[in-house]
């Protein structure tokens, strides 16, 4: 297959980005609602169980950037379409997966592979349509295809719950994104920045390291604070510590550090870092609560996840009709606090059912936030920059989701015997973080409003 098939026109881009968005959600969720029969498939034990669940989020985080950097230097629509092969061998791979260790690989290639799609899709979209009605129209359809992916994601378990549970899902994923190559290679207009950056590759490195680090002390911690956890746990830091030390002196850092003095570019990227922690640690870890703590189906266990993401997307895709424009740090602080609100009705919850209702009001604030967190993030920061930003602002989400799900699968797994009591417990936390995030990001904003009246301006990036 030619990478010279030309696009016939770059308005044609949106449908392909947003189906292929949609493909790296439904992939995304797939272990979350077929953990246990993958587990029982393939003998995984607690940690396996962790890895499984976070590994494509790690991939995900640690290739976001390298993806967004990659397209502003070699062309965003070659780079998009290597990253849907990628996700469409990963799906091969793991429907054929007989080790749980295995398939975690095959999971973080999934995620190498959906990092491209996700970082060049959006900075495709920004290219293809300019600032205005056409932007909003673009950026909340993109947003919706996020819940949308989920969504479909949910409903393929569900009709997909049969033989073994789970390959079923990874067949139908690779199927579907081989089908989408051809109309995405014609569609797709090619792209580049005007003055593209080199990729950090000893940042990118300490940033996949520190990632690994981070994930693999929240799931030694299982056993209680010992000699283990406290070795990862400062070898975490000393990665972090010296990709803070690279990328100022880097002559090209993963994110340009003029980016990070704006503050809606700070404000978006720290909302989606608590949104990956609290909401989406939360979504992932619930139906295996639900199948293996309240005894449900798989399809039942499917159904809180669905109204979520259904949810999810109406609210993203109802940005563009609402007669005042959605925008600043300080909704997205309100947003993630009435995010954290409707977690907490979710604690109270004893059954699968009851859970609906609490899902979908945490749907509608995750819509908001997910056509706002993205459109914001590229309206930040220089056209030129534009994947950079994207990556930048999803590397964020799923280095939190990473944290989030191994946070969840930790807490609820070492809680005695009642897994239900640990997942309470685990949403609680999730909740409290996901408000300190929504505290941080309105402190900012306050502070930067009150320094501007006092005759102290910001200087614009």
């Amino acid at each position: 297959m030619s990478l010279k098939i030309k696009p016939k026109s770059s308005r044609g881009a949106l449908a392909p980005v947003a189906a292929g968005t949609a493909l790296v959600l439904v992939t995304y969720v797939t272990p979350m609602a077929t953990l246990a029969p993958t587990s029982a498939d393939l003998g995984a034990g607690t940690v396996a169980r962790a890895w499984i669940l976070s590994a494509m989020s790690i991939g995900l985080a640690g290739a976001l950037l390298a993806g967004g950097l990659l397209g502003d230097r070699a062309g965003r629509r070659r780079v998009y379409i290597g990253g849907l092969l990628a996700v469409v061998v990963g799906a091969v791979a793991c429907a054929a997966a007989w080790d749980p260790w295995f398939l975690v690989g095959a999971r973080i290639l999934q995620g190498a592979g959906g990092a491209a799609v996700l970082a060049c899709g959006l900075a495709i979209l920004a290219h293809s349509y300019p600032p205005g009605p056409e932007r909003l129209h673009s950026t909340a359809v993109w947003g919706a295809s996020v819940g949308g992916g989920i969504a479909a994601g949910s409903l393929l378990a569900m009709a997909l719950d049969i033989g073994t549970g789970w390959r079923e899902n990874y067949i139908a994923v690779a199927c579907i994104g081989a089908l989408l190559l051809v109309p995405t290679l014609r569609a797709l207009p090619e792209s580049r920045s005007a003055t593209p950056c080199r990729i950090d590759l000893s940042g990118l490195v300490l940033l996949i390291v520190g990632m690994v680090l981070m994930v693999a002390t929240l799931t030694q911690g299982r056993d209680g604070v010992g000699a283990p956890t406290l070795v990862l746990g400062l070898l975490g830091f000393v990665a972090f510590a010296a990709l803070w030390v690279v990328e100022r002196r880097a002559r090209h850092p993963l994110v340009d550090p003029e980016l990070l003095r704006h503050p809606n570019f700070r404000a978006t990227t720290l909302g989606a870092l608590t949104l990956g922690v609290g909401m989406i640690g939360m979504a992932s870890f619930l139906p295996t609560v639900s199948q293996t703590g309240f005894g449900d189906s798989l399809r039942l266990a499917s159904v809180p996840p669905l109204v979520w993401a259904a949810t999810s997307m109406v609210a993203a895709l109802s940005v563009r009709w609402l007669p005042f424009p959605l925008q600043g740090p300080l909704l997205i602080a309100a947003l993630l606090a009435l995010t954290a609100a409707g977690m907490l009705a979710a604690v109270s919850a004893d059954s699968t059912l009851q859970l609906i209702l609490p899902m979908a009001l945490t749907g509608v604030t995750t819509g908001f936030l997910n056509a706002i967190l993205g459109r914001e993030a590229v309206a930040s920061v220089p056209p030129d920059h534009a994947a950079m930003a994207s990556g930048a602002n999803n590397t964020a989400r799923y280095l939190g989701a990473a944290c989030g799900i191994t946070l969840f699968a930790v807490i609820a797994a070492n809680n005695g015997t009642d897994i239900t009591d640990g997942w309470k417990n685990a949403v609680f936390t999730a909740s409290v973080i996901t408000l300190f995030g929504a505290m941080a990001i309105a402190a900012q904003a306050i502070f930067r409003t009150r320094h501007n009246a006092r005759g102290h301006g910001v200087a614009p990036v």
